[in-house]
């Protein structure tokens, strides 16, 4: 069995699973987790309906076979039969190059908004302006699109670029248009504080994280340490004197998230759970792919912020994606946001990568 019919038929067995749980009064009636349900079995829909297609075109497909081979058949009902299947291999090969292009450009986490962490790395001061940089570009991207934006948290540098961000985008289809961004994203240019004109290289990291409800992770309370500190802004000065700033520790896995850009203390709170709770989903997301010896995330890289995945040079103009070796003499257009083509040309790639012939008996020759 294929690897994509694995993929059909653990979607299909989740689909009835689902069907269940929302006939189930208890579960309508008591079970928190009843709105994902309904939102999780709402984006399995269009694919297990293609798929449910497809197993009854290959029903009919050996239907029709078994009445061409037969001996002593009828001419005039082997003819029928003839004409029929081939009318059936092409249903089925058309029905799975939707299916496959829809696992290419969708799964579970498609329809939902995502956290974005940004952060500085190699590149000193120039590292913190590309990061302002790119915040500046996703957010613009995100306009563009009418999605909502919201800045979770941001450290800012002595020459006003971004140490770190974590913000949040909603809207339609975000996870799915941002997902590929994931990993280091390097930048060559002349910074502004250059006296001689060599062109330097600096590199950002980029997460892209699906968020996660509420009902979706469990944290126990005792598994977490919460510390309160004054708010500060570069350099150390104090925004506020009073403890605003929240950092929460997860004891089990050691990831800590701190939030101080709101003057109190409960949303800074909030917020650093929100964040927490994404993080926590995305370890999880790891684990199951890779129990599952499931590769989407290795289809174009594979998400780890220590992958570069991308290099801006600014004075040629131009973008490269080293992951599927696209060059775009477009950056002056592209850093203002208009990331479209260059989000079309990941998709297709992906496409391209996952596209097989279908394993059964519809693609045999009569």
């Amino acid at each position: 069995m294929s690897e994509i019919i694995k993929q059909l038929e653990e979607m299909n067995r989740r689909f009835e699973e689902l069907d269940r749980l929302m006939e189930d009064p208890e579960v309508i009636s008591k079970d928190p987790r009843y709105p994902a349900y309904v939102r999780e079995r709402g984006s399995l829909v269009k694919m297990v309906s293609l798929y449910r297609k497809y197993l009854g075109a290959q029903k009919k497909v050996a239907e029709a076979r078994a009445i061409i081979e037969e001996k002593d058949q009828d001419r005039e009902l082997v003819q029928m039969a003839r004409e029929e299947l081939a009318e059936l291999r092409k249903t089925s090969e058309e029905t799975w190059n939707k299916m496959e292009d829809m696992l290419a450009t969708t799964d579970e986490d498609s329809n939902r908004n995502v956290i974005m962490e940004i952060r500085a790395g190699t590149g000193g001061d120039e590292a913190g302006l590309f990061a302002g940089n790119l915040m500046r570009m996703y957010l613009r991207y995100a306009e563009r699109q009418n999605w909502k934006t919201e800045i979770i948290s941001v450290s800012r540098s002595d020459l006003g670029g971004v140490k770190e961000v974590i913000f949040r985008v909603e809207g339609d289809e975000v996870y799915r248009r941002l997902r590929f961004e994931s990993g280091t994203h390097r930048v060559q240019r002349v910074p502004e504080t250059e006296a001689q004109g060599r062109i330097h290289t600096s590199a950002c990291t980029v997460a892209v994280l699906p968020e996660a409800e509420e009902v979706e992770v469990n944290i126990n309370k005792e598994d977490l340490r919460i510390d309160l500190f004054n708010a500060s802004g570069p350099g150390g000065q104090h925004v506020n004197k009073t403890q605003s700033a929240v950092r929460i520790t997860h004891l089990p896995t050691g990831l800590v998230v701190s939030c101080q850009d709101e003057k109190s203390q409960h949303r800074n709170k909030t917020s650093a759970m929100q964040v927490l709770a994404t993080r926590l989903y995305d370890l999880l997301k790891h684990k199951q792919e890779s129990e599952r010896g499931q590769a989407r995330r290795a289809q174009i890289g594979s998400g780890d912020r220590s992958e570069r995945i991308r290099t801006y040079n600014f004075p040629q103009n131009r973008l490269t994606d080293h992951r599927i070796g696209l060059t775009l003499y477009d950056l002056n257009n592209i850093i203002e946001g208009k990331l479209d083509e260059m989000i079309r040309a990941l998709e297709e790639s992906l496409r391209e990568k996952m596209r097989t012939k279908p394993p059964e008996e519809v693609s045999k020759q009569n």
